[in-house]
């Protein structure tokens, strides 16, 4: 199992916010190429950036940034979500490097998009469902709708994509411990691997997910706990490499 630093970006600055509020943040960082090498030097193998502007705007905000840290380390498999909502941004992402495009809002109000997506770029697209009380929120998680969760993940499993990442919103940010019960359920429901995100804490939240890894569940994305020193980056991949070894 992956533990995947997060890098969220907004006004090309890294910050990390609270559930979701844009009016919630925490600033890290001025510089997303130097923080993507911090990560990298301790372990990373795989980066999640998001574009928190381009969530809201619907339209990517900081792909300079991205487009940077994914010039800088070429051999780096990244993950990019927020405002991919057309094909062509799918396209501009991957020709700057990136090698998977989380499409979130848009898999929401246009299921057919994913399929699409899936068509153009195999073996390239993620699907972020992100829930508030077992519904499916989008545009930043400034919505909620009807959507459940299993539902719409049972659906975009069958259309081509190489994973879910789920994202508890309640957890986000507040370092208060990953949803297992709702992240195993939603692994155990679909054929495709699950990435969990929201509220991985300490290294016995790493131990948790791992335990449970062998149900459908590849990786981990972390982000507030190893911005604020809760979890070791690197004694918490060695952690999740040791129990999932076998």
């Amino acid at each position: 199992m992956l533990l995947i630093p997060a890098i969220d970006l907004k006004d090309g600055r890294c910050v990390r916010l609270r559930q979701g509020r844009m009016d919630d943040e925490t600033r890290f960082s001025d510089d997303p190429v130097a923080m993507a090498s911090r990560w990298l030097k301790a372990g990373a193998r795989r980066l999640h950036l998001v574009d928190l502007n381009g969530a809201f705007a619907g339209t990517p905000i900081n792909g300079e940034a991205i487009r940077a840290i994914a010039t800088a380390y070429p051999e780096l498999p990244i993950q990019v979500g927020g405002g991919i909502r057309d094909l062509d941004t799918i396209d501009a992402y991957l020709k700057v490097g990136v090698q998977w495009c989380i499409i979130g809002t848009q898999a929401v109000i246009e299921p057919e998009f994913v399929a699409r997506a899936c068509a153009a770029f195999p073996g390239h697209i993620l699907v972020g469902l992100d829930a508030k009380d077992g519904q499916v929120a989008i545009r930043g998680w400034a919505e909620t709708t009807e959507h459940r969760v299993a539902d719409l993940a049972q659906r975009f499993a069958t259309a081509g994509i190489e994973g879910v990442i789920y994202t508890d919103i309640g957890r986000d940010g507040m370092l208060t411990g990953p949803n297992i019960a709702a992240t195993r359920q939603l692994a155990e429901a679909i054929a495709v691997p699950v990435i969990a995100s929201g509220g991985i804490t300490s290294l016995e939240d790493v131990r948790a997910l791992a335990e449970i890894a062998p149900c459908g569940i590849s990786g981990a994305i972390t982000g507030r706990a190893i911005y604020e020193g809760t979890l070791d980056f690197a004694e918490g991949q060695r952690l999740a490499d040791t129990l999932t070894a076998a």
